[in-house]
């Protein structure tokens, strides 16, 4: 078996309404400067028509008819994939995901993390789609799981209102709905002064009330704090027992990342912007981190998140991949402890448009989602959603 083709194509449809009001973004490095600091928008009702939707996927092409897909993808994924990775990959071994791993990893002298990295992750989530449609397998199997019939998720509130009362009533509402741990967004960081820690802070506290005292609730700056405030910050919120503060900083700050979780005295989490093993070796050895966050999507595939699982069970610390899609995030939980993988996010709002375009759309029920049963990832396209499909192609 080798590797034919590797295309790249665009599916675009429309998309019906959400039942999610608009609500507040998060904090982002960029905030600092008032030009880029714009105000949240004021909250809308939801839409109540159709909106066009595109998304970019990713397929590997055997020469005796097998094919592994993954997507959606960033178009600067997929301009990596056309421009360096489908001329290397053109002729090789499909099944052999260690080797192509290893030698994508070798392959640019500045390849060994961000956009490069991004690039190489969804290629190797595809074999693992080929890998398991070759073998009639779902990859956890592959992986060596089943070790649980489904896997624990939490709801990542991203996209939802921040202001208290609102949030409040979101966050009851989601707990009834069976999530036994829910992740929050600062909007707030240094460009907002003391009244913008007031704001996150009236936010947490109105969060902490309505899901009451031992319900896990975490939160995220998506990196939006510098040292300074991250620390002050997270002794303000030490009280509302925290399960963990993510990203309160960039994470290559390792130092930095240290002060912090002495600061808190309460789990810290990274790793959404953490590439490889060796870079998550570097927060495990500085004691950095207690919660790892690694996304198969950008640091490395599903191949590279699972040697990370094994490094971070020796050291103790919890991997719970950030969940910017789906399902590699399952496929490797499913194949790990519980005590080393306990649960996945699961983005309320974002996964209903990642996952438009698939059949079936996998959703938690009563908290947690069962294991996908279908050969390879358990990705599908709908085809009766898709209404035009077209070859991405780059100048190179």
């Amino acid at each position: 078996m080798k590797i034919a083709d590797v295309v790249l194509f665009k599916v675009t449809g429309r998309q019906p309404p959400l039942p999610f009001p608009r609500g507040d973004r998060a904090s982002r490095p960029l905030d600092i400067y008032p030009e880029y600091n714009a105000p949240s928008p004021p909250s809308a009702a939801p839409a109540t028509s159709p909106r066009p939707i595109g998304a970019i996927y990713v397929e590997i092409q055997a020469d005796d008819g097998v094919s592994g897909l993954f997507g959606p993808i960033q178009e600067a994924q997929a301009y990596v994939i056309r421009r360096s990775l489908r001329p290397f990959l053109l002729g090789r071994d499909p099944l052999a995901s260690e080797l192509l791993l290893d030698q994508m990893l070798r392959l640019d002298r500045h390849g060994r993390s961000g956009l490069f990295m991004t690039g190489v992750s969804p290629v190797d989530c595809a074999l693992w789609d080929l890998k398991g449609k070759a073998w009639n397998q779902p990859v956890y199997r592959l992986l060596g799981g089943p070790t649980r019939p489904s896997v624990p998720a939490y709801a990542s509130m991203l996209g939802f209102s921040l202001e208290p009362a609102a949030a409040a009533e979101a966050a009851r509402e989601y707990k009834v709905k069976g999530f036994t741990a829910q992740k929050w967004f600062f909007r707030y960081g240094p460009g907002d002064g003391e009244a913008g820690k007031a704001k996150n802070l009236a936010t947490a506290r109105a969060l902490r009330e309505a899901v009451g005292p031992d319900y896990a609730l975490m939160f995220d700056a998506v990196m939006g704090w510098d040292l300074t405030y991250a620390r002050d910050m997270v002794k303000r919120l030490a009280p509302l027992n925290p399960t963990w503060m993510e990203e309160p900083i960039p994470p290559e700050r390792v130092g930095g990342m240290r002060q912090v979780r002495e600061a808190a005295g309460f789990p810290i989490a990274t790793g959404e912007h953490v590439y490889t093993r060796w870079q998550v070796k570097e927060l495990l050895v500085a004691g950095a981190v207690d919660v790892l966050q690694t996304d198969p999507d950008w640091t490395g595939g599903i191949t590279e998140l699972a040697k990370i699982c094994a490094l971070a069970s020796a050291f103790e610390v919890p991997v719970v991949a950030h969940g910017h899609s789906l399902l590699p995030a399952l496929h490797v939980a499913a194949a790990q402890s519980p005590v080393t993988v306990p649960r996945v996010e699961f983005l309320i709002q974002g996964q209903e448009t990642k996952q438009h375009f698939h059949r079936p759309i996998y959703r938690p029920e009563g908290g947690a989602i069962p294991l996908p049963d279908l050969p390879g990832l358990g990705l599908v396209l709908d085809e009766g959603k898709v209404e035009s499909r077209t070859t991405v192609e780059f100048r190179i």
